[in-house]
């Protein structure tokens, strides 16, 4: 117990990338101004977060102007949910998501329950895919806002967001995807994806912990979630974490310019693992599906053994 345990557990969080520490490293010891002052310490600082707000949008395919920095992805999560279900209440009091989502969605989604919304978790099958056709017959002419996820944090099952997305936006309905654990794995646009939010979390793709980012499509309906000054927009008051904001910038880089590489070595580590602990232990239940799946993401029971 002594020695390190080989870590596996990179859905969980990754360490900081060497490039993203050395991009951050003058942010926490020379350039120290407040990004909202008009001087020049603070006119750095602005410059570094609007690049990062460029890095963040070049990974996503999105527009500076549709990024917004966060906490993470729980914050990206509420600040979706909560606010567009509360906002379209005189519309309707109704949202769709999936039995498996991220506790960031579910949670909110029973708050909303909790506030005399009604939530429609739609199943999945065998592989954790949800079925586009059973979001759409889950839409109600009360619907405001659907939640599924990109990429699922246990097993790594894609979902069809587009499809789903598209589904949604011929009834009206708005759309939002928790991709925390697809983006900087797998090729994510938003505009392939169609959906109108996104939230990501810096350090499932080797940023610090603490910062993430939302993408929220231009003119799509979203009240300030946090009060005060008018940072980030108007959207999201509080001085910027310009520090992890440069961190989380330099990592959308450099997952950008790996998002031809890393994915198929990814597969091959996934692949090699499981022949091995099949070759090895024998009866061994494969729960991630092989095709439409996270690369870097493999789950597996054992008979006898209880997860």
């Amino acid at each position: 117990m002594s020695e390190r345990p080989i870590y596996l557990d990179y859905n969980a969080t990754t360490p900081v990338d060497p490039a993203v520490a050395e991009a951050m490293l003058p942010f926490l010891t020379t350039h120290f101004g407040n990004p909202s002052s008009s001087h020049p310490y603070g006119a750095r600082t602005r410059a570094a977060v609007e690049e990062a707000r460029r890095q963040v949008a070049a990974l996503l395919g999105a527009k500076a102007e549709e990024v917004v920095f966060t906490s993470g992805g729980t914050e990206g999560s509420n600040t979706v949910i909560l606010g567009v279900a509360r906002l379209l209440r005189s519309k309707g009091r109704h949202v769709v998501t999936s039995a498996i989502e991220h506790p960031a969605v579910l949670e909110p989604c029973a708050v909303l329950e909790e506030e005399g919304c009604r939530v429609t978790r739609v199943p999945v099958d065998a592989d954790g895919r949800v079925d586009p056709r059973d979001v759409a017959e889950a839409l109600t002419p009360e619907t405001v806002l659907v939640s599924v996820m990109h990429a699922n944090n246990e097993v790594g099952t894609l979902q069809d967001v587009a499809e789903i997305a598209r589904l949604a936006h011929e009834r009206g309905v708005l759309v939002h995807t928790d991709a925390a654990q697809s983006v900087g794995k797998v090729p994510v646009d938003v505009n392939v994806l169609g959906v109108d939010f996104l939230t990501l979390a810096g350090h499932k793709l080797y940023a610090p912990k603490g910062v993430g980012a939302l993408f929220v499509r231009s003119g799509a309906p979203l009240p300030r979630y946090l009060h005060g000054a008018s940072h980030e927009a108007g959207r999201r008051a509080g001085t910027e974490n310009v520090l992890e904001i440069v961190g989380l910038g330099k990592a959308c880089d450099v997952a950008k310019a790996r998002l031809s590489s890393d994915p198929p070595r990814f597969e091959a580590l996934r692949e090699r693992l499981h022949e091995a602990l099949a070759r090895e232990l024998g009866e061994v239940r494969r729960n991630s599906p092989r095709e439409r799946s996270l690369p870097n993401t493999l789950s597996v029971s054992f008979r006898g053994v209880a997860a």
